[in-house]
Formats: structure tokens, C-alpha cells, sequence
């Protein structure tokens, strides 16, 4: 389980108790603030204008969990770096938005645990709780954690009883939800006469284990705690507060961890070893890394053997590549569970299909009886078929003795008969030689008929074929004159055509003629009055010359000592490229 993955997990805890009616959705100002809440404890740098943006009020309506899941991975939890905040304060928050909506203590004080307990246990939940939303945990992972709390108080927990208990419960096959899981232990079902004080102490010896310093979660109860440690330089003893995590182990001058002196990197070439009693100290250990070994001394044996116990598991998580042994136990006991629901459907399975054999064995059974009686009833009937039959053949053998009887008496009267058959036979034989030679001599009276019929046939058939012939001939001779008088007619038609186009044609060349003389005497009458419009122009263009020198005298007068200019164009200069034109056009 990574970090997104417990992180949404609380979130989803959060949205949901935003959500008051419970319709899947969340008004946008509750979300905006949600985010910012989680902008603070997330220790990731605000964003407003993305915030702003992403829920600005240009619709309608409230966000869905799935509208709200796309702005979370891009502006929150990919942005989360693991080591950056505490989680603690992050769950913090998310508990305190959930429990006041779905946490419902007893309110006269009678709760089992306090309302801080309540929350590491609602953070245990979290964290033991299957990757399926609604969060749910189920029966085996509420058996674990409950065991782990009893045996913190050195209570053994009652299995049978917490059995009864899921199955009166109706989704307790199934799993249970944290409020279900929180009723359960408030309830003092399972943690009858201990004090409040021994559950909260089994609590937070468990919430330490599990969850404390989510970055390592090592499954020992010795993670931190003050030890002796050796100088490397001076060689004299301090006391240092350790703090053990899963790729390091750092010591501090106190347990507030304001002051830290070093770290001890952890691998899988590091080890540690028990020492033996000296220097004035007792319980010694120490861990060797690649360059440096480290020597320590508890305050007792327990103290040591829980330290070593812890950091060899730290160095063997670390040589498998795990950070948490309690996840990689919560992942094995999954797959346990999944191994025991395969092995309950196959043995379901296994059982269904020796049940379906057992009524296959029974059916079979039955057909069985069923063919043994059939078998019985067909001996019966054939013992029946049998007298039958034996009846029949000893009748039939009687009549077939009756029938040989017979044919006997029947033979001897054919016999006899077949003396008189054959001497009529014999008669009949001379009768019919008699009658094959008639037949022979008529046979050749008709073959002579038969030819001379053949013979008038084939006459009369080439007379038929000379007439039809000349029948023929005569066609189409008469074919052929008429095809000529209709020639003869189609030539005098023609004639009589070509004469009168003849005449039509020297009508119309008589007329053109006619049109060709009135052409002639048209164009010299044209031509006539051409000459006399051309002589009519010269005389007017003689006119505009003289009116043209007339007007220049008039327009420039003489002045004294002026000579006389011969002025050849004037006003009416400009009528001499009409004239010019027009003159052409005559023409």
C-alpha cells in the first residue's frame, strides 16, 4: 500500500462526511476549504489561482467524488513528498471532519475507549482496511487487530464469541465499516472488566507498532528509546535517544529530537552482534556498517534483545527491498485469505460436482432398474412370440401336408391332361408351317405392291416438283414486270420532276437577271450621287476656308508695326478632321 493509497483513503473519510446528503457530492466551497485544509497539513505550497480556477462558480451544482479526483492527483497527491509532513496531523484532520458526522460515542461516559483512542484505532483501520471503497475490513483483519490489542493487555481474545458476533451482524460476513468496528469495541463486548486506561495503553503500544512514523512500520515494540552509545573520537559513553527507522537509525541528545548528532545508514552489508560485559557497562551490542562499527549498551537484557530484534529486521526489510513487515504480513495474510476462498470454491466445486455425480450414479440406477425390467417384459414377450410362432408353424405344416396332398392328385390328372396337350400340340404344329408359308408368299405380294406404290410416289412427287418450279419461274417473272412498270412510272415521275425544277430555275434566273440589271442601274444612280455630295464637299470645305480666314482677321486686328500673319488654322480648324472623316466614309 503506498502512500497515495493511505492518503486517499483518509480523504475519502473526509469527502464523504462533507457530503450531508449523502448524494455522492460536495458543494465547491466545502471542497475549496477541504483543499486548502489539506494544502496546510500536506505541507505542499498553495496554489489559489488553480484552486480558484478549478472551482470557479460558472456551473451549477455541486462535485462529484470522480469531478473531484482529477484537481487531487494533479495539485495534491502528486505534489505530496513522503517525509515532508506528519502524518499524524494529516489523519488529524481527516478524523476530526469524519467523526463528527459518523462518531457517536456513548454520551453518559460509558465508552471503552477515549476519543483519541478512537482515532488511532479509526488510523489502524485505515491501514488494515482492503483496497475497495466503502473502506471495509474484514473478519480476519478484525480478529488480528483485536488479538494484537489483547495481547498488549495480555488478554486473550474470545474468537467464538466475536464469531457469533459477525454473523448476527448483516454485513459481517462481509466485512465491517469503522463506525461498526468502533460500536463493536465501545460496546465492552470483547473487553469486559479492563480498565480504560490498560485499552488505551494496549492501543497505543499497537498504534506505535503499526502506524507511528508511517516510513517504518517494522512489527517490533522497539523502535525509539534511550541507549548508551561509545564515541569514536573520545571514546567515552553518552546517552542518546535512537530512533529507528527502516534505512537509518538516528540518535538524538533528547527525546524532543531538536538536537541530532548523527545516523547509523542501514543495508544488507550491515549486521549486529551481542557483546560481552566491559568498560563498566552491561548489555552491550553493536552494529557493524562497511565503515564503521557502532557500540551500545541498554539498560537491560529485554532492552537489547528488543533492539537487536529490531534493527536485524530493519536490515533484512531493507536487504528484500520492504520498508514495512506489517504490510508485507497484511499482504500475506491477503493472499491467504484469497488462497482459502480458491481452496472454499474448489472444494464447493469439488462437492457440487460429486453431488451432480452421485445424481448421475442414481439416475443411472433407475435406467438401470427401468432396462432391467424392460429386459424382463421383452422375455415375456418373446416366449409369448415363441408359441406363437411354434403354433403357427405346426399349423402351417399341416396345411403345407393338406396342399402336398393335393398337387399330388393335381399332378396325376396334368399328366394325363398333358398327353392329349401334346397331341394337339402336334396338330397345332402342322397348322402353323401351313400358315408360315401362306404368310411368306402374302409377305411377297406386299413387298411387290409396296414398290409399285413407291414407284407412282416417286413419279408423282418430281411431276409436283417440275410444277412447283415453273409455279416459281413464273413469279418471279411476274415480279420482275411489274418491277419495271413501277420503274418505268418512278422514271416518267422523275422526268416530269426535273422538267418543272428546270422551268423553276430559268424563272429564277430570268428574275435575278432582272434584280442584277436594277443592281447596275441602282449603283450608277449611287455613284452619281456620290459625285455630286463629293463635289458639294469640296465646295463646302472651299467655304470653311474662306469663312475660317475671314474670322482669324477678325479675332486678331492689326496693330502698329504687325505684320501679316497667314493664319491657316482657326476656329473652324477643328471642323477639318470631320470633314476629313466624313469624306472617307463616302468613299
Amino acid at each position: 500500500m503506498d502512500l497515495r493509497a493511505e492518503l486517499l483513503k483518509s480523504i475519502w473519510y473526509a469527502f464523504t462526511a462533507l457530503d450531508v446528503e449523502k448524494s455522492g457530492k460536495v458543494s465547491k466551497s466545502q471542497l475549496k476549504v477541504l483543499s486548502h485544509n489539506l494544502y496546510t497539513v500536506l505541507c505542499i505550497p498553495h496554489d489559489p489561482v488553480a484552486l480558484e480556477e478549478h472551482f470557479r462558480d460558472d456551473d451549477d451544482g455541486p462535485v462529484s467524488s470522480q469531478g473531484y479526483m482529477p484537481y487531487l492527483n494533479k495539485y495534491i497527491l502528486d505534489k505530496v513528498e513522503e517525509g515532508a509532513f506528519v502524518k499524524e496531523n494529516f489523519d488529524e484532520l481527516c478524523w476530526t471532519l469524519t467523526a463528527k458526522k459518523n462518531y457517536k460515542p456513548d454520551r453518559n461516559g460509558n465508552s471503552v475507549v477515549s476519543h483519541q483512542d478512537a482515532f488511532k484505532l479509526w488510523c489502524l483501520f485505515n491501514f488494515l482496511s482492503e483496497d475497495k471503497y466503502p473502506l471495509v475490513m474484514v473478519p480476519d483483519e478484525v480478529e488480528y487487530l483485536l488479538k494484537k490489542i489483547c495481547t498488549a493487555m495480555n488478554v486473550e481474545l474470545n474468537s467464538c464469541e466475536l464469531d457469533d458476533y459477525l454473523s448476527q451482524e448483516p454485513q459481517g460476513q462481509g466485512g465491517l465499516t469503522v463506525w461498526q468496528f468502533l460500536d463493536m469495541v465501545n460496546s465492552g463486548r470483547f473487553l469486559r472488566g479492563i480498565e480504560q486506561e490498560a485499552i488505551s495503553m494496549a492501543v497505543e503500544e499497537v498504534y506505535q507498532e503499526v502506524i507511528e512514523d508511517h516510513s517504518f512500520d517494522l512489527g517490533v515494540s522497539r523502535a525509539q528509546g534511550y541507549l548508551w552509545k561509545k564515541g569514536q573520537l573520545r571514546r567515552n559513553w553518552s546517552e542518546r535517544w535512537f530512533m529507528l527507522k527502516p534505512s537509518v537509525l538516528s540518535y538524538y541528545m533528547s527525546e524532543e529530537r531538536k538536537e541530532k548528532k548523527g545516523s547509523i545508514a542501514l543495508d544488507k552489508h550491515c549486521c549486529v552482534e551481542v557483546l560481552p560485559d566491559r568498560d563498566g557497562k552491561r548489555c552491550m551490542f553493536c552494529v557493524k556498517t562497511p565503515s564503521r562499527t557502532y557500540e551500545m549498551s541498554a539498560s537491560d537484557t529485554r532492552q537489547r534483545q528488543e533492539w537487536t530484534l529490531a534493527i536485524q529486521t530493519a536490515i533484512r526489510l531493507q536487504a528484500e527491498g520492504k520498508k514495512s513487515l506489517h504490510k508485507d504480513l497484511k499482504q500475506k495474510r491477503r493472499e491467504q485469505r484469497e488462497q482459502r476462498e480458491q481452496r472454499k470454491a474448489a472444494k464447493e466445486e469439488e462437492t457440487q460436482r460429486l453431488k451432480q455425480l452421485q445424481e448421475e450414479k442414481e439416475r443411472k440406477l433407475q435406467e438401470l432398474e427401468l432396462l432391467k425390467e424392460a429386459q424382463r417384459q421383452a422375455e415375456i414377450l418373446l416366449q409369448e412370440e415363441e408359441q406363437r410362432r411354434r403354433q403357427q408353424h405346426e399349423e402351417m405344416q399341416r396345411t403345407l401336408e393338406i396342399q402336398l396332398r393335393e398337387a399330388e392328385q393335381a399332378r396325376a390328372s396334368m399328366q394325363a391332361e398333358m398327353v392329349l396337350k401334346e397331341a394337339e400340340a402336334e396338330r397345332q404344329r402342322k397348322r402353323i408351317l401351313e400358315l408360315e408359308e401362306m404368310q411368306e408368299r402374302l409377305q411377297e405380294a406386299l413387298q411387290q405392291e409396296v414398290k409399285a406404290r413407291q414407284d407412282e410416289e416417286a413419279v408423282r412427287y418430281a411431276q409436283a416438283r417440275l410444277l412447283a418450279e415453273e409455279e416459281e419461274k413464273l413469279k418471279q417473272l411476274m415480279k420482275l414486270k411489274e418491277e419495271q412498270e413501277e420503274y418505268i412510272i418512278k422514271t416518267q415521275r422523275e422526268k416530269q420532276v426535273l422538267k418543272q425544277e428546270m422551268e423553276n430555275k430559268n424563272k429564277c434566273l430570268e428574275e435575278a437577271q432582272k434584280q442584277l440589271e436594277e443592281v447596275r442601274v441602282n449603283r450608277q444612280r449611287v455613284d452619281q450621287d456620290v459625285m455630286a455630295a463629293q463635289r458639294k464637299l469640296r465646295q463646302a470645305s472651299t467655304n470653311v476656308k474662306h469663312w475660317n480666314v475671314q474670322m482669324n482677321r477678325l479675332m486678331h486686328p492689326i496693330g502698329p508695326g504687325d505684320k501679316r500673319t497667314n493664319v491657316s488654322g482657326g476656329v473652324f480648324a477643328g471642323y477639318q478632321p470631320l470633314l476629313s472623316r466624313r469624306d472617307s466614309s463616302l468613299k
